[in-house]
Protein backbone atom coordinates (compact mmCIF):
# COMPACT_ATOMS: atom_id res chain seq x y z
CA UNK A 1 0.00 0.00 0.00
CA UNK A 2 2.87 2.63 1.30
CA UNK A 3 4.15 2.20 -2.61
CA UNK A 4 0.88 3.10 -4.30
CA UNK A 5 0.91 6.10 -1.87
CA UNK A 6 4.58 7.19 -3.04
CA UNK A 7 3.88 6.82 -6.35
CA UNK A 8 0.53 9.20 -6.47
CA UNK A 9 2.37 11.53 -4.51
CA UNK A 10 5.58 11.52 -6.27
CA UNK A 11 3.99 11.93 -9.50
CA UNK A 12 1.11 13.80 -8.49
CA UNK A 13 1.67 17.34 -10.30
CA UNK A 14 -0.91 19.38 -8.89
CA UNK A 15 -0.25 18.01 -5.35
CA UNK A 16 3.26 19.46 -5.62
CA UNK A 17 1.89 22.69 -7.29
CA UNK A 18 -0.38 23.45 -4.69
CA UNK A 19 1.98 22.87 -1.55
CA UNK A 20 4.44 24.89 -3.63
CA UNK A 21 1.54 27.61 -4.03
CA UNK A 22 1.17 27.60 -0.02
CA UNK A 23 4.94 28.39 0.37
CA UNK A 24 6.17 31.39 1.37
CA UNK A 25 6.73 34.05 -0.78
CA UNK A 26 9.98 34.66 -2.54
CA UNK A 27 9.56 38.07 -1.50
CA UNK A 28 9.34 39.15 2.29
CA UNK A 29 7.42 42.16 2.34
CA UNK A 30 9.79 45.24 3.61
CA UNK A 31 9.56 49.12 4.14
CA UNK A 32 13.41 49.43 2.32
CA UNK A 33 14.30 49.43 -0.79
CA UNK A 34 15.12 46.67 -2.87
CA UNK A 35 19.15 48.12 -3.17
CA UNK A 36 19.22 48.63 0.56
CA UNK A 37 20.12 45.45 1.21
CA UNK A 38 21.52 45.41 4.60
CA UNK A 39 19.06 46.26 6.17
CA UNK A 40 17.54 42.74 5.52
CA UNK A 41 20.06 40.50 7.55
CA UNK A 42 20.13 37.73 5.46
CA UNK A 43 21.40 39.64 2.28
CA UNK A 44 23.88 41.55 5.12
CA UNK A 45 24.92 37.84 5.62
CA UNK A 46 24.98 37.03 1.90
CA UNK A 47 27.02 40.22 0.91
CA UNK A 48 29.67 39.55 3.80
CA UNK A 49 29.80 36.13 2.78
CA UNK A 50 31.18 37.35 -0.86
CA UNK A 51 33.55 39.55 1.01
CA UNK A 52 34.72 36.58 2.83
CA UNK A 53 35.21 34.49 -0.11
CA UNK A 54 37.25 37.30 -1.74
CA UNK A 55 39.26 37.31 1.23
CA UNK A 56 40.12 33.91 0.75
CA UNK A 57 40.98 33.59 -2.45
CA UNK A 58 43.20 36.86 -2.00
CA UNK A 59 45.60 34.97 0.87
CA UNK A 60 45.23 32.00 -1.56
CA UNK A 61 46.77 33.29 -4.23
CA UNK A 62 49.04 36.03 -3.00
CA UNK A 63 51.97 33.49 -2.91
CA UNK A 64 51.86 32.57 -6.58
CA UNK A 65 52.70 36.11 -7.13
CA UNK A 66 54.85 37.03 -4.08
CA UNK A 67 56.85 33.79 -4.66
CA UNK A 68 58.46 35.27 -8.19
CA UNK A 69 59.45 38.52 -6.71
CA UNK A 70 60.83 36.84 -3.89
CA UNK A 71 63.15 35.19 -6.28
CA UNK A 72 63.97 37.88 -8.89
CA UNK A 73 67.10 39.36 -9.05
CA UNK A 74 67.04 43.14 -7.96
CA UNK A 75 69.86 45.90 -7.68
CA UNK A 76 70.63 48.43 -5.07
CA UNK A 77 72.50 51.13 -4.54
CA UNK A 78 75.03 51.42 -2.00
CA UNK A 79 76.17 54.76 -0.24
CA UNK A 80 78.65 54.67 -1.83
CA UNK A 81 76.97 55.03 -5.14
CA UNK A 82 77.71 51.17 -6.33
CA UNK A 83 75.05 49.41 -7.69
CA UNK A 84 75.21 45.84 -6.82
CA UNK A 85 72.29 43.02 -7.46
CA UNK A 86 71.17 41.31 -4.90
CA UNK A 87 68.38 38.47 -4.78
CA UNK A 88 66.35 37.77 -1.43
CA UNK A 89 65.95 33.91 -1.88
CA UNK A 90 67.17 31.35 -4.24
CA UNK A 91 65.28 28.76 -4.32
CA UNK A 92 64.83 26.65 -6.89
CA UNK A 93 61.69 24.96 -9.38
CA UNK A 94 61.40 22.20 -6.86
CA UNK A 95 61.16 24.09 -3.72
CA UNK A 96 59.03 26.55 -5.27
CA UNK A 97 56.65 24.07 -6.33
CA UNK A 98 56.39 22.96 -2.51
CA UNK A 99 56.04 26.18 -1.22
CA UNK A 100 52.90 26.75 -3.55
CA UNK A 101 51.44 22.96 -3.08
CA UNK A 102 51.92 23.18 0.45
CA UNK A 103 48.50 25.18 1.18
CA UNK A 104 46.33 22.17 -0.28
CA UNK A 105 48.27 19.88 1.90
CA UNK A 106 46.25 21.14 4.64
CA UNK A 107 43.23 22.31 2.47
CA UNK A 108 42.26 18.79 1.74
CA UNK A 109 42.64 17.12 5.21
CA UNK A 110 39.84 19.41 6.94
CA UNK A 111 37.06 19.54 4.31
CA UNK A 112 35.10 16.79 6.31
CA UNK A 113 36.29 18.02 9.82
CA UNK A 114 35.44 21.47 8.97
CA UNK A 115 31.52 20.57 7.95
CA UNK A 116 31.57 18.62 11.21
CA UNK A 117 33.02 21.14 13.18
CA UNK A 118 30.47 23.80 11.58
CA UNK A 119 27.22 21.69 12.28
CA UNK A 120 28.49 21.37 16.23
CA UNK A 121 29.25 24.93 17.15
CA UNK A 122 27.84 26.68 14.08
CA UNK A 123 29.49 27.93 10.68
CA UNK A 124 29.54 31.26 11.67
CA UNK A 125 32.41 30.54 14.31
CA UNK A 126 34.21 28.14 12.77
CA UNK A 127 34.53 30.33 9.07
CA UNK A 128 35.35 33.22 10.74
CA UNK A 129 37.98 31.96 13.12
CA UNK A 130 39.30 30.05 9.48
CA UNK A 131 39.50 33.64 7.84
CA UNK A 132 40.77 35.13 10.82
CA UNK A 133 43.69 32.78 11.48
CA UNK A 134 44.74 32.30 7.84
CA UNK A 135 44.85 36.22 7.33
CA UNK A 136 46.89 36.65 10.63
CA UNK A 137 49.35 33.70 8.98
CA UNK A 138 49.99 35.50 5.83
CA UNK A 139 51.17 38.72 7.81
CA UNK A 140 53.68 36.40 9.14
CA UNK A 141 54.39 35.10 5.89
CA UNK A 142 57.55 37.35 5.61
CA UNK A 143 58.82 36.76 8.91
CA UNK A 144 58.54 32.77 8.06
CA UNK A 145 60.13 32.96 4.88
CA UNK A 146 63.26 34.98 5.86
CA UNK A 147 63.69 32.37 8.81
CA UNK A 148 63.49 29.02 7.29
CA UNK A 149 61.62 28.11 4.45
CA UNK A 150 60.43 25.28 5.98
CA UNK A 151 58.92 27.20 8.41
CA UNK A 152 57.18 29.22 5.51
CA UNK A 153 55.99 25.39 4.39
CA UNK A 154 54.69 24.89 7.94
CA UNK A 155 52.38 28.43 7.85
CA UNK A 156 51.23 27.58 4.26
CA UNK A 157 49.97 23.89 5.69
CA UNK A 158 48.08 25.29 9.03
CA UNK A 159 46.59 27.82 6.19
CA UNK A 160 45.05 25.67 4.30
CA UNK A 161 43.64 23.33 7.24
CA UNK A 162 41.89 26.67 8.78
CA UNK A 163 40.72 27.28 4.75
CA UNK A 164 39.63 24.01 4.46
CA UNK A 165 36.45 24.02 7.00
CA UNK A 166 35.06 27.39 5.43
CA UNK A 167 33.32 26.20 2.15
CA UNK A 168 31.82 23.28 4.12
CA UNK A 169 30.81 26.12 6.93
CA UNK A 170 29.24 27.93 4.55
CA UNK A 171 26.67 25.87 4.10
CA UNK A 172 25.77 25.27 7.85
CA UNK A 173 25.13 29.36 7.77
CA UNK A 174 23.22 29.23 4.66
CA UNK A 175 20.79 25.63 6.29
CA UNK A 176 20.04 28.68 9.06
CA UNK A 177 19.83 31.34 7.03
CA UNK A 178 18.92 31.01 3.28
CA UNK A 179 14.84 30.89 2.34
CA UNK A 180 14.83 27.76 0.26
CA UNK A 181 13.10 30.44 -2.50
CA UNK A 182 16.43 32.28 -2.49
CA UNK A 183 18.93 29.79 -1.74
CA UNK A 184 20.61 29.70 -5.55
CA UNK A 185 20.88 33.44 -5.69
CA UNK A 186 22.37 34.07 -2.44
CA UNK A 187 24.80 31.01 -3.62
CA UNK A 188 25.65 33.12 -6.72
CA UNK A 189 26.27 36.65 -5.03
CA UNK A 190 28.57 34.55 -2.60
CA UNK A 191 30.57 32.61 -5.43
CA UNK A 192 30.96 35.73 -6.91
CA UNK A 193 33.70 36.28 -4.52
CA UNK A 194 35.94 33.22 -5.51
CA UNK A 195 36.44 35.24 -8.94
CA UNK A 196 36.45 38.48 -7.25
CA UNK A 197 39.10 37.59 -5.14
CA UNK A 198 41.78 35.56 -7.21
CA UNK A 199 41.49 38.29 -10.02
CA UNK A 200 42.26 41.41 -6.82
CA UNK A 201 44.41 38.97 -5.69
CA UNK A 202 46.74 38.03 -8.71
CA UNK A 203 46.29 41.93 -10.26
CA UNK A 204 46.89 43.90 -6.73
CA UNK A 205 49.67 41.79 -5.83
CA UNK A 206 51.32 43.05 -8.76
CA UNK A 207 50.68 46.20 -8.47
CA UNK A 208 51.76 46.53 -4.72
CA UNK A 209 55.31 44.57 -5.65
CA UNK A 210 56.05 46.77 -8.11
CA UNK A 211 55.31 49.90 -5.79
CA UNK A 212 56.81 48.26 -2.40
CA UNK A 213 58.31 45.07 -2.87
CA UNK A 214 56.94 41.94 -2.23
CA UNK A 215 56.70 41.55 1.63
CA UNK A 216 53.25 44.33 1.66
CA UNK A 217 51.90 41.73 -0.45
CA UNK A 218 51.04 39.56 2.51
CA UNK A 219 51.08 42.75 4.20
CA UNK A 220 47.72 44.20 2.64
CA UNK A 221 46.22 40.99 1.75
CA UNK A 222 46.40 39.93 5.87
CA UNK A 223 45.39 43.27 7.64
CA UNK A 224 42.44 43.47 5.22
CA UNK A 225 41.15 39.42 6.30
CA UNK A 226 41.65 40.79 9.92
CA UNK A 227 39.44 43.63 9.56
CA UNK A 228 36.77 41.63 7.54
CA UNK A 229 36.55 38.87 10.05
CA UNK A 230 36.54 41.84 13.06
CA UNK A 231 33.35 42.72 11.06
CA UNK A 232 32.22 39.25 10.42
CA UNK A 233 32.06 38.43 14.44
CA UNK A 234 30.56 41.58 15.06
CA UNK A 235 27.50 41.55 12.88
CA UNK A 236 26.84 38.03 11.85
CA UNK A 237 25.36 35.15 13.92
CA UNK A 238 25.48 31.28 14.19
CA UNK A 239 21.05 31.95 13.49
CA UNK A 240 18.75 34.76 12.59
CA UNK A 241 16.74 33.79 16.35
CA UNK A 242 20.12 35.12 17.96
CA UNK A 243 20.50 38.25 15.94
CA UNK A 244 18.98 41.14 17.71
CA UNK A 245 19.15 43.34 14.89
CA UNK A 246 16.65 40.89 12.31
CA UNK A 247 13.05 42.53 11.61
CA UNK A 248 10.39 40.23 13.62
CA UNK A 249 9.01 39.93 9.78
CA UNK A 250 11.93 38.97 8.12
CA UNK A 251 12.33 36.23 11.31
CA UNK A 252 9.25 34.98 10.79
CA UNK A 253 9.86 34.72 6.83
CA UNK A 254 12.87 32.84 7.21
CA UNK A 255 11.60 30.24 9.59
CA UNK A 256 8.39 29.89 7.84
CA UNK A 257 10.25 29.43 4.62
CA UNK A 258 12.55 26.52 6.64
CA UNK A 259 9.34 24.80 7.84
CA UNK A 260 10.43 22.34 10.37
CA UNK A 261 14.09 21.92 9.23
CA UNK A 262 14.57 24.74 10.91
CA UNK A 263 13.65 23.03 14.69
CA UNK A 264 16.50 20.34 13.58
CA UNK A 265 19.23 22.63 12.90
CA UNK A 266 18.33 25.41 15.37
CA UNK A 267 20.62 23.15 18.21
CA UNK A 268 23.47 22.70 16.11
CA UNK A 269 24.94 20.35 19.42
CA UNK A 270 22.46 18.03 19.37
CA UNK A 271 22.32 17.41 15.71
CA UNK A 272 23.39 13.74 14.64
CA UNK A 273 24.85 12.65 11.89
CA UNK A 274 23.76 9.40 10.49
CA UNK A 275 26.40 8.73 8.63
CA UNK A 276 25.33 4.81 7.48
CA UNK A 277 22.56 6.80 5.59
CA UNK A 278 25.16 9.81 4.31
CA UNK A 279 27.70 7.37 2.79
CA UNK A 280 25.28 5.16 1.20
CA UNK A 281 23.14 8.17 -0.34
CA UNK A 282 22.80 7.67 -3.93
CA UNK A 283 22.22 11.31 -4.84
CA UNK A 284 24.61 12.35 -2.73
CA UNK A 285 27.41 10.27 -4.38
CA UNK A 286 26.05 11.71 -7.77
CA UNK A 287 26.90 14.99 -6.14
CA UNK A 288 30.43 13.49 -5.49
CA UNK A 289 31.35 12.25 -8.36
CA UNK A 290 29.59 15.41 -10.94
CA UNK A 291 31.70 17.62 -8.66
CA UNK A 292 34.90 15.60 -8.92
CA UNK A 293 34.47 15.75 -12.72
CA UNK A 294 33.84 19.23 -12.91
CA UNK A 295 36.31 19.83 -10.70
CA UNK A 296 39.10 18.13 -12.57
CA UNK A 297 38.28 20.34 -15.96
CA UNK A 298 38.30 23.59 -14.04
CA UNK A 299 42.02 22.80 -12.53
CA UNK A 300 42.94 21.86 -16.13
CA UNK A 301 42.02 25.22 -17.51
CA UNK A 302 43.01 27.43 -14.79
CA UNK A 303 45.97 26.00 -13.60
CA UNK A 304 47.47 24.98 -17.12
CA UNK A 305 45.85 27.75 -18.74
CA UNK A 306 49.40 30.27 -19.28
CA UNK A 307 51.46 27.12 -19.99
CA UNK A 308 48.93 25.99 -22.98
CA UNK A 309 49.59 29.83 -24.47
CA UNK A 310 53.13 29.48 -24.19
CA UNK A 311 53.86 25.88 -26.07
CA UNK A 312 51.25 26.22 -28.60
CA UNK A 313 50.82 30.05 -29.38
CA UNK A 314 54.27 30.97 -27.85
CA UNK A 315 52.47 33.70 -26.01
CA UNK A 316 54.58 35.89 -23.67
CA UNK A 317 53.93 35.05 -19.81
CA UNK A 318 53.63 38.65 -19.19
CA UNK A 319 50.20 38.91 -21.38
CA UNK A 320 49.14 35.28 -20.33
CA UNK A 321 48.80 36.48 -16.87
CA UNK A 322 45.95 38.82 -18.46
CA UNK A 323 44.43 36.13 -19.78
CA UNK A 324 44.31 33.74 -17.18
CA UNK A 325 42.23 36.44 -15.29
CA UNK A 326 39.65 36.71 -17.77
CA UNK A 327 37.99 33.24 -17.44
CA UNK A 328 37.69 34.80 -13.33
CA UNK A 329 36.12 38.06 -14.40
CA UNK A 330 33.25 36.10 -16.67
CA UNK A 331 32.56 33.64 -13.92
CA UNK A 332 31.83 36.65 -11.52
CA UNK A 333 29.36 37.61 -14.22
CA UNK A 334 27.60 35.05 -14.52
CA UNK A 335 27.62 33.36 -11.28
CA UNK A 336 24.76 35.92 -9.99
CA UNK A 337 22.84 35.06 -13.26
CA UNK A 338 23.06 31.35 -12.70
CA UNK A 339 21.53 31.60 -9.30
CA UNK A 340 18.54 33.60 -10.20
CA UNK A 341 17.74 31.78 -12.74
CA UNK A 342 18.06 28.58 -10.95
CA UNK A 343 15.42 30.40 -8.04
CA UNK A 344 13.34 31.63 -10.96
CA UNK A 345 12.67 28.42 -12.38
CA UNK A 346 11.62 26.81 -9.25
CA UNK A 347 9.51 29.38 -7.59
CA UNK A 348 7.70 29.88 -10.33
CA UNK A 349 7.21 25.92 -10.49
CA UNK A 350 8.33 25.55 -14.26
CA UNK A 351 10.15 22.56 -13.59
CA UNK A 352 10.61 20.23 -10.67
CA UNK A 353 13.56 20.72 -8.27
CA UNK A 354 15.17 17.43 -9.68
CA UNK A 355 15.22 18.85 -13.43
CA UNK A 356 16.54 22.27 -12.83
CA UNK A 357 19.34 20.45 -11.03
CA UNK A 358 20.05 18.17 -13.93
CA UNK A 359 19.34 21.25 -16.59
CA UNK A 360 22.00 23.04 -15.14
CA UNK A 361 24.38 20.39 -13.76
CA UNK A 362 24.57 18.39 -17.31
CA UNK A 363 23.74 20.90 -19.41
CA UNK A 364 26.88 22.91 -18.68
CA UNK A 365 28.76 19.48 -18.76
CA UNK A 366 28.36 18.78 -21.88
CA UNK A 367 29.34 22.71 -23.17
CA UNK A 368 31.97 22.50 -21.73
CA UNK A 369 32.97 19.12 -23.03
CA UNK A 370 32.52 20.39 -26.49
CA UNK A 371 34.39 23.73 -26.03
CA UNK A 372 37.48 21.98 -24.65
CA UNK A 373 37.05 19.33 -27.52
CA UNK A 374 37.19 22.39 -30.05
CA UNK A 375 39.79 24.40 -28.08
CA UNK A 376 42.18 21.47 -28.78
CA UNK A 377 41.88 21.80 -32.93
CA UNK A 378 41.73 25.59 -33.47
CA UNK A 379 44.49 28.11 -34.16
CA UNK A 380 43.28 30.98 -33.79
CA UNK A 381 44.09 32.21 -29.91
CA UNK A 382 41.01 34.61 -30.04
CA UNK A 383 38.54 31.57 -30.61
CA UNK A 384 40.38 29.71 -28.02
CA UNK A 385 40.30 32.61 -25.66
CA UNK A 386 36.43 33.04 -26.36
CA UNK A 387 35.53 28.86 -26.37
CA UNK A 388 37.62 29.03 -22.73
CA UNK A 389 35.62 32.05 -21.90
CA UNK A 390 32.47 30.44 -22.51
CA UNK A 391 33.58 26.99 -20.87
CA UNK A 392 34.31 29.16 -17.17
CA UNK A 393 31.29 31.15 -17.41
CA UNK A 394 28.76 28.26 -17.89
CA UNK A 395 30.69 26.42 -14.96
CA UNK A 396 28.97 28.34 -12.72
CA UNK A 397 25.75 27.13 -13.15
CA UNK A 398 27.18 23.56 -12.26
CA UNK A 399 28.63 25.21 -9.07
CA UNK A 400 25.70 27.06 -7.96
CA UNK A 401 23.51 24.03 -8.00
CA UNK A 402 26.05 21.26 -6.59
CA UNK A 403 26.55 23.95 -3.68
CA UNK A 404 22.87 24.39 -3.25
CA UNK A 405 21.99 20.11 -3.71
CA UNK A 406 23.60 19.33 -0.91
CA UNK A 407 20.94 21.82 1.21
CA UNK A 408 18.13 20.32 -0.37
CA UNK A 409 19.07 16.78 0.74
CA UNK A 410 19.15 17.74 4.22
CA UNK A 411 19.84 20.82 5.80
CA UNK A 412 21.23 20.02 8.75
CA UNK A 413 23.84 17.99 7.24
CA UNK A 414 24.60 19.91 4.85
CA UNK A 415 27.76 20.99 6.19
CA UNK A 416 29.45 17.26 6.42
CA UNK A 417 28.24 16.42 3.36
CA UNK A 418 29.78 19.43 1.25
CA UNK A 419 32.98 18.45 3.66
CA UNK A 420 32.68 14.89 1.67
CA UNK A 421 31.65 16.64 -1.36
CA UNK A 422 34.85 19.22 -1.78
CA UNK A 423 37.22 16.68 -0.45
CA UNK A 424 36.98 14.69 -3.50
CA UNK A 425 36.96 17.86 -5.35
CA UNK A 426 40.37 18.72 -3.97
CA UNK A 427 41.65 15.38 -4.89
CA UNK A 428 40.82 16.17 -8.18
CA UNK A 429 42.37 19.55 -8.12
CA UNK A 430 45.33 17.21 -6.89
CA UNK A 431 45.90 14.17 -9.81
CA UNK A 432 44.67 16.95 -12.60
CA UNK A 433 48.51 18.66 -13.07
CA UNK A 434 49.72 14.90 -12.17
CA UNK A 435 48.31 13.48 -14.79
CA UNK A 436 48.93 16.60 -16.90
CA UNK A 437 52.81 15.56 -16.47
CA UNK A 438 52.59 12.08 -17.74
CA UNK A 439 50.59 13.12 -20.70
CA UNK A 440 52.24 16.94 -21.92
CA UNK A 441 55.66 15.53 -21.66
CA UNK A 442 57.20 17.25 -24.70
CA UNK A 443 54.21 20.29 -24.91
CA UNK A 444 53.38 19.27 -28.38
CA UNK A 445 50.01 20.60 -29.61
CA UNK A 446 48.80 17.20 -30.37
CA UNK A 447 49.90 16.12 -26.51
CA UNK A 448 47.54 19.13 -25.26
CA UNK A 449 44.80 18.04 -27.59
CA UNK A 450 44.88 14.52 -25.70
CA UNK A 451 44.65 16.27 -22.47
CA UNK A 452 41.67 18.52 -23.51
CA UNK A 453 39.77 14.61 -24.85
CA UNK A 454 40.94 13.42 -20.79
CA UNK A 455 38.88 16.44 -19.51
CA UNK A 456 36.02 16.15 -22.29
CA UNK A 457 35.37 12.48 -21.20
CA UNK A 458 35.49 12.83 -17.63
CA UNK A 459 33.32 16.39 -18.03
CA UNK A 460 30.73 13.82 -19.97
CA UNK A 461 30.89 10.92 -17.41
CA UNK A 462 30.03 13.53 -14.54
CA UNK A 463 26.97 14.50 -16.71
CA UNK A 464 26.05 10.86 -17.11
CA UNK A 465 26.14 9.95 -13.51
CA UNK A 466 24.28 12.88 -12.35
CA UNK A 467 21.78 12.54 -14.84
CA UNK A 468 21.18 9.04 -13.74
CA UNK A 469 21.68 8.58 -10.07
CA UNK A 470 19.91 12.16 -9.41
CA UNK A 471 17.06 10.55 -9.72
CA UNK A 472 15.88 9.74 -5.79
CA UNK A 473 15.87 13.29 -4.93
CA UNK A 474 12.29 13.53 -6.85
CA UNK A 475 10.93 11.77 -3.68
CA UNK A 476 12.47 13.52 -1.18
CA UNK A 477 11.02 16.80 -2.43
CA UNK A 478 7.89 16.37 -3.12
CA UNK A 479 7.29 14.18 0.20
CA UNK A 480 9.05 16.86 2.70
CA UNK A 481 7.62 20.04 1.22
CA UNK A 482 4.03 17.93 1.60
CA UNK A 483 4.61 16.70 5.08
CA UNK A 484 5.43 20.00 6.12
CA UNK A 485 2.44 21.55 5.32
CA UNK A 486 -0.04 18.54 6.32
CA UNK A 487 1.60 17.87 9.64
CA UNK A 488 -1.93 19.29 11.21
CA UNK A 489 -4.34 16.61 9.28
CA UNK A 490 -4.57 13.68 11.65
CA UNK A 491 -4.40 11.05 9.29
CA UNK A 492 -2.80 11.66 6.38
CA UNK A 493 0.21 12.98 8.65
CA UNK A 494 0.63 9.21 9.21
CA UNK A 495 0.25 8.27 5.99
CA UNK A 496 2.64 10.88 4.20
CA UNK A 497 5.21 10.28 7.63
CA UNK A 498 5.21 6.70 6.27
CA UNK A 499 5.94 7.49 3.19
CA UNK A 500 8.96 9.61 3.97
CA UNK A 501 10.60 6.50 6.40
CA UNK A 502 10.10 4.18 3.57
CA UNK A 503 12.18 7.15 1.02
CA UNK A 504 14.58 6.86 3.98
CA UNK A 505 15.13 3.35 3.53
CA UNK A 506 15.53 4.00 -0.02
CA UNK A 507 18.63 6.39 0.09
CA UNK A 508 16.95 10.06 0.61
CA UNK A 509 18.36 11.45 3.56
CA UNK A 510 15.29 13.11 5.34
CA UNK A 511 15.89 11.50 9.16
CA UNK A 512 15.82 14.87 10.67
CA UNK A 513 11.80 14.99 9.17
CA UNK A 514 11.08 12.02 11.16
Amino acid sequence: MDDVLISRLARSESVSRRVMDRLPSTRCASSSPSWMFWRRRRHLVTFLLFLGFANIYMLRVNLNVGIVAMNAPYKVTLSNGTVVEKQDFNWSSKMQGIALSSFFYGYTCTQLLGGWLGSRFGGRTVYGLGVLVTAVLTIATPVAARTNFYILVAVRIIEGVFEGGTYPCAQAIYAQWAPPQERARMTGLTFMGISVGTVLGLQLSGVIDGLLGWSPIFYFTGVAGVVWSVVWFIVVKNCPDDDPHISAEELKYIKDSLGDSNNAIKHTSKIKHPWGKILTSVPLWAIILSNFCMTWAHYTILTLLPMFMKDVFNYETAKAGFITSLPYIVMAITMQSAGSLSDWLANKNVLSNTTIRKLLICGPFVIQAICLTLVGHLTSIVAVIILLMIDVGVESFSITSMFVNCLELAPQHASVMYGIVNTFGTLAGSISPLITGFIVTDHTEEQWRTLFYVASAILLVGALLYGIFSDHLLHFHILVVYYVMVTDRGAVEDIVLRCICHTVSRGAIVRYMC
